[in-house]
């Protein structure tokens, strides 16, 4: 058994939270550049522009990509031959929030959905954990801001419907959401599993790096072929038009019951901000 003291998993998160505010992924800033050089419109250059400008500039002052800096999410993959030492692993994690967001001057989001009275520490962190073998803790953290968060949906369909209806759905989804999620947006699809799974493997699945290949080779023509069919909606960087609504689309799916057809459209922002350690 690896005994892993909690005080490394606070710093390492801390730092996950402070990290993913500042530093947007290279495969995201590397498909802004390849989509500005294809865009026609003067407007959408100049979109993809002040987005490189406002990396660089994240990144060499150390203030946020983004004033709304999300609520922390985590996938977690926990070694079974893995023990933490000092408190319980989630416990670890909601410390490490509380710190990189002081620290890190990041926005506090957490309210009570109610009375809107603000948590003051952005916990507790929305965490799901899976347990794998070995003796290896991986902590992927996404800050998920609200204004896409708000732009995502999940639905029951009937199995009759198909991909056809699965297709209509998350087309209608993105041209409904329009200018409201700060395009050019990500678009992670989960089908499958049940009503409150479905919508876990959508999220789960914007963590994947822009361009990768599906390993299901019917996920991976339908990634493409919904790419192309969402950006022909022209509505373009930040809803100015242009042909770069959707810098990438990933789908995840699991088997689901018989009468079921549950899917989730999640969608992010142009700022996909996450990051990842092992411990």
């Amino acid at each position: 058994m690896r005994h892993i003291d909690s005080r490394n998993v606070i710093d390492a998160v801390a730092k996950l939270c402070m990290d993913a505010n500042r530093y947007l992924p290279e495969d995201v800033r590397q498909r802004f550049k390849d989509c500005a050089a294809q865009e026609d419109s003067p407007a959408a250059k100049e979109i993809f522009r002040q987005l490189e400008e406002n990396c660089q500039l994240a990144a060499d002052s150390g203030l946020p990509l983004c004033q709304d800096t999300g609520l922390a999410v985590f996938f977690v993959e926990l070694g079974g031959e893995v023990s933490i030492d000092g408190m319980t692993l989630p416990q670890a994690i909601n410390e490490g929030v509380r710190k990189g967001y002081q620290e890190g001057y990041l926005r506090k989001s957490s309210c009570d959905p109610l009375t809107r009275a603000n948590v003051g520490d952005n916990t507790p962190a929305v965490i799901h954990l899976d347990i794998v073998p070995g003796e290896t803790l991986k902590i992927s953290m996404m800050a998920k801001g609200g204004g896409a968060e708000n732009m995502s949906r999940v639905t029951m369909m009937a199995p009759a419907q198909g991909w056809e209806g699965v297709r209509k759905f998350v087309i209608d989804r993105v041209a409904e959401a329009g200018p409201n999620p700060c395009p050019p947006i990500l678009v992670g699809i989960g089908m499958g599993g049940t009503f409150e799974r479905s919508a876990i493997l959508s999220k789960k699945a914007l963590m994947r790096e822009i361009g990768d290949t599906n390993p299901d080779p019917r996920l991976e023509e339908k990634e493409k072929a919904l790419l192309e069919d969402i950006n022909k909606l022209g509505i373009g960087p930040m809803g100015l038009g242009g042909k770069t609504t959707c810098l990438d689309v990933k789908i995840a799916m699991e088997p689901c019951h018989i009468a079921s057809l549950p899917l989730a459209v999640n969608i992010q922002c142009h700022s996909s901000r996450h990051k990842e350690v092992i411990l």
